[in-house]
């Protein structure tokens, strides 16, 4: 595997353990009104399952497309932001929980809405690249 595919997955699998630690948390203290309620969702959801999409297909969809990944240091780029953006949006709603301003957490909603972009973008240069599926011979008609 490559390097680019074995962070996001390593990355995954730690927003895994702490979003599950989120929800223990939650489950202690009770639901109603717990005010992490959105860190645990988009660590579950952005932090552990889109990294591992993004880590696995990063290592399969070039094989599928039979060509190399489209840019390596776009993927590095994306793996970067795709962090700073979800941990900066966690901090904005532990800013926003304090009645605090939502400037901050809509920078990093933007940041993590650019990283998905990458994403999109190096997957279709990667797929667009693939040559044509070969056809079958046409039966011979006697």
């Amino acid at each position: 595997m490559s390097n680019i595919t074995v962070w996001f997955i390593r990355c995954a699998m730690i927003y895994f353990v702490v979003a599950i630690l989120l929800g223990l948390h939650m489950s202690w203290v009770g639901y109603a009104g717990y005010p992490y309620i959105q860190i645990h969702t988009h660590f579950n959801l952005l932090g552990w399952m889109s990294m591992m999409i993004f880590g696995v297909a990063y290592h399969i969809l070039p094989r599928f497309s039979g060509r190399p990944l489209w840019s390596d240091k776009l993927a590095l780029v994306q793996l970067y932001l795709a962090n700073i953006g979800l941990i900066g949006m966690a901090a904005g709603w532990v800013i926003l929980s304090g009645n605090g301003s939502k400037g901050f957490h809509i920078v990093f909603s933007l940041v993590e809405a650019v990283s998905i972009v990458l994403f999109v973008i190096n997957m279709f240069l990667t797929i667009k690249a693939a040559p044509p599926m070969p056809q079958k011979p046409a039966p011979d008609k006697k």
